[in-house]
C-alpha cells in the first residue's frame, strides 16, 4: 500500500497585490527579519485588530506562507481566527493597507480597527 502525500493548502490566501506588498516589505526589512507576520492582539471595540510586522524569528506554532518576494508568517495563537481568510493589498486616493476578507469574523467596530469572532 503506498500513502500519497498531499500538500496541505495555506489557512490563508494572498492576493497578489498582497503578495507585492510583502515583496516590498521585504525590500525594505531591516537587518535580521525573516518575513512579515500577521497576528491578532487584542485592541479596539471590538476585541481582536489585525497587526503585521517584521519579524526576525519564527516560533514553532507559527504557519508559514512563502511567497516569491518573502515570507509571511501567521502567529499561532491568531490562525483560528484566520482560517479561509483573504488578504489583499489596497491603495486609493485616501488610504492604503491590508484589507481582509475574514469569513470567521462576526462583527467588525464601525471605524473598521477591530474585529470580533
Amino acid at each position: 500500500m503506498t500513502t500519497a502525500t498531499r500538500t496541505r493548502p495555506a489557512a490563508l490566501i494572498l492576493t497578489d497585490t498582497a503578495k507585492a506588498r510583502v515583496a516590498d516589505l521585504m525590500s525594505k526589512a531591516p537587518a535580521g527579519a525573516i518575513g512579515v507576520k500577521l497576528s491578532t492582539p487584542r485592541r479596539g471595540c471590538s476585541g481582536l485588530a489585525y497587526s503585521v510586522d517584521y519579524v526576525t524569528e519564527a516560533k514553532p506554532f507559527d504557519e508559514k506562507i512563502e511567497t516569491d518576494g518573502g515570507t509571511l508568517y501567521v502567529d499561532g495563537g491568531s490562525i483560528l481566527y484566520l482560517i479561509g481568510s483573504t488578504m489583499d493589498w489596497v491603495e486609493d486616493d485616501f488610504t492604503a493597507g491590508f484589507v481582509f476578507n475574514n469569513p470567521n469574523a462576526k462583527g467588525a467596530c464601525g471605524c473598521g480597527e477591530s474585529f470580533t469572532v
